[in-house]
C-alpha cells in the first residue's frame, strides 16, 4: 500500500514520502474510532471501508450525520485539527476498515509547507460542509416519509435493506418508533414487505416517486 498517496494530485515529492511511510491501520466492523469530547489525534485517510458518524442526544437518540469512504473526509476531525475543538459527535468502523492517520504535528506541518495537500484538506472539507447543509435541508424540510424513501433506496441490494428501524431513524433524522410506523404503512401500501433485520422492496417505483416529494 505504499503507493496509495498517488491518489491525492498535486502533492510535493517530499510530502508523498512522508504520507507513504505512514503505517496502514485495519480495523474490524463495528470498531470505535473516536467519540464525543475526545480530542482529534490526527487526519484520517480512508483507504478502504467505511466510516459511519453519528450525533447521540441527551436522550440518547442517534441521528447520522455522514459516511466517511475513500476520497472523502471527516469534517469532525478537520475541525477538530483546525479549530483546536473536541469531537462533538461519534465514528464506527460500518465496515473492515483500511486506513491511515496522519499525526496531528505532520498534519500541521503539511497544511503550511504543501498548497497541494492543503487544498486536497480544504476542497474535501468544503464538500463535506455542503452535504451536511443538504441533511439539515432535509430534515428540516422534506417530510418523514420521501426521506425515509430516499433512504431505503440509497440502502437497497438487490432489492433487500439490511437495516434496524433504530438504523434507519438515525439516518433519517426521527425517532424508531416514528419509522416502525411509516414502515408498518408502506408494507400495507405493498411496497415493501418486512422480516427481522431485513426489509425487501417490492415496489421501488412508488418508493422513488415518494421520495421526490418535500413536505
Amino acid at each position: 500500500m505504499t503507493d496509495w498517496p498517488t491518489s491525492l494530485p498535486d502533492l510535493t515529492a517530499d510530502t508523498r514520502a512522508k504520507l507513504a511511510a505512514l503505517p496502514v491501520v485495519r480495523l474490524a466492523k463495528s470498531s470505535a474510532l473516536f467519540h464525543p469530547g475526545d480530542v482529534a489525534q490526527g487526519f484520517v485517510i480512508v483507504l478502504s471501508g467505511r466510516i459511519e458518524v453519528t450525533l447521540t442526544s441527551l436522550s440518547g437518540r442517534e441521528i447520522f450525520l455522514y459516511a466517511v469512504e475513500p476520497g472523502q473526509s471527516c469534517v469532525q476531525t478537520t475541525l477538530g485539527l483546525m479549530g483546536g475543538e473536541p469531537y462533538e459527535a461519534g465514528a464506527i468502523a460500518a465496515t473492515d476498515l483500511e486506513l491511515v492517520l496522519v499525526p496531528r504535528g505532520l498534519f500541521s506541518d503539511l497544511m503550511a509547507s504543501d498548497p497541494g495537500f492543503r487544498g486536497h484538506v480544504l476542497a474535501s472539507f468544503g464538500r463535506r460542509m455542503q452535504e451536511m447543509t443538504r441533511l439539515l435541508e432535509q430534515v428540516a424540510f422534506v417530510r418523514i416519509e420521501s426521506r425515509l424513501a430516499a433512504a431505503l433506496l440509497s440502502l437497497e441490494t438487490q432489492g433487500n435493506v439490511t437495516a434496524t428501524h433504530a438504523e434507519l431513524a438515525a439516518r433519517i433524522g426521527s425517532a424508531r418508533e416514528v419509522v416502525t410506523r411509516r414502515l408498518d404503512g408502506f408494507a400495507r401500501e405493498g411496497w415493501v414487505q418486512l422480516a427481522r433485520g431485513s426489509i425487501e422492496i417490492t415496489d421501488a417505483a412508488a418508493l422513488r416517486q415518494l421520495a421526490t416529494l418535500e413536505g
